[in-house]
């Protein structure tokens, strides 16, 4: 290499090389770690507990410097912890409090703030429960039991299996996808008391399994959400219209793609994941493909029609990590943190911020004891702090 592009590539790789920053991870062993990522290297700072025996879940806020732990504990009970993030990456526990267990996802909801209420969903039990926030011992406010009128066509669609809790943009609805139900449940926020009141829902495929859910608005203010569907190995985007009276909004669904490209499919173990979405571009993991190897999984990329939100395939890249059960995109944009679940590892992963795709290996790291495919070990949530 000369000295010119010596001086141009010390240039491209000067911001990387600078970065600096804080990861929390989460395994199901029980372990919550505070990850350092200083110079291109991630190493681990500590390592701490306090959110029962099996964490599941993680969501920081950042306004407050707080982080938020779901406990997926299967033995009748489980913990929900917050912890106080200082400015060095500690994490100390803040706040703790009892759950029914089984708690795959949670946040923050209501108030004044958007943050007066806490909202979890449990997978097994088939039910969602809400809790007045900060954890002190705090008790439960509401729990919503689903039922099936039938059984889904996917084996797993025995009962109601509600994934997630999300907050739509407007702070004013909840809206829950059920892998086992084929829906996504709509509720209504009651902001000073914390009350839901379901108020509809959005039909998925047939045995898509709907598992996650994300919001995008475009410039032309066209609103669109997107789903994750584990069962289906595909990405729906579902057009959203809230009523003139404020009670409710719909989903209509537009579209579904595979999490593939174009005449490829998954295997008989894949299982689509968690979903995000960066700009113009939405990604979504697959688990247990092997795209690229041995236990290196892929993420699909799509692009977004500032116009009407309709996604179309890009490019498959590379998570570096077997089954990546979370990943998270930095506040800029040019680094993804994945976080493979059985292979135990956090990968720091270069993003393209112009053509959206995925670059080199940045680094990686194991973190707790490594996972058996298919089974709920391993490494279970990575966060970035900041």
């Amino acid at each position: 290499m000369g000295l010119g592009q010596a001086f141009l590539a010390g240039i491209i790789l000067a911001p990387t090389a600078a970065y600096g920053a804080t990861l929390a991870v989460s395994t199901f062993a029980g372990g919550i770690y505070s990850l350092s990522f200083t110079n291109n290297k991630l190493s681990i700072a500590q390592q701490t507990n306090g959110c029962g025996t099996t964490p599941a879940w993680l969501e920081y806020y950042n306004d407050t410097q707080s982080l938020y732990c779901f406990d997926e504990s299967w033995s009748g009970g489980g913990t929900m912890a917050q912890y106080k993030v200082g400015s060095d990456g500690k994490l100390t526990i803040a706040g703790q409090a009892k759950t029914s267990g089984n708690d795959v996802y949670g946040r923050l909801y209501g108030g004044s703030d958007g943050k007066g209420f806490i909202a979890s969903a449990q997978y097994s039990p088939s039910t969602i429960t809400t809790y007045k926030a900060p954890l002190s011992g705090t008790t439960r406010l509401q729990q919503e039991k689903f039922t099936l009128s039938k059984k889904g066509p996917n084996s797993r669609q025995d009962v109601a299996h509600p994934h997630e809790v999300q907050v739509d943009p407007t702070g004013k609805f909840i809206l829950v996808p059920d892998l086992g139900a084929d829906i996504v449940r709509i509720f209504r926020i009651d902001a000073t008391s914390g009350k839901l009141t379901a108020c509809g829902a959005g039909q998925a495929g047939a045995g898509d399994g709907p598992r996650h859910i994300v919001f995008r608005k475009s410039s032309a203010g066209v609103q669109t959400a997107y789903t994750v569907n584990e069962l289906g190995n595909s990405v729906s985007s579902w057009s959203m219209a809230y009523a003139s009276d404020g009670s409710c909004l719909s989903l209509s669904r537009q579209q579904t793609l595979l999490t593939y490209a174009p005449g490829k499919k998954g295997g008989s173990t894949t299982k689509a994941a968690e979903l995000r979405i960066v700009g113009d571009f939405l990604y979504a993991t697959n688990r247990a493909d092997q795209t690229f190897g041995s236990n290196q999984d892929s993420v699909a990329i799509y692009t977004i029609d500032e116009a009407t939100g309709q996604l179309a395939w890009l490019d498959a890249g590379n998570s570096y990590s077997y089954y990546p059960r979370t990943f998270q995109f930095n506040k800029d944009g040019t680094l993804v943190a994945f976080g493979g679940q059985t292979s135990a590892n956090v990968a720091i992963v270069e993003r393209d911020a112009s053509t959206g795709k995925l670059g080199k290996l940045v680094s990686t790291i194991n973190v707790g004891s490594k996972g058996r495919a298919g089974e709920e070990d391993g490494l279970s949530a990575v966060v970035w702090i900041e």
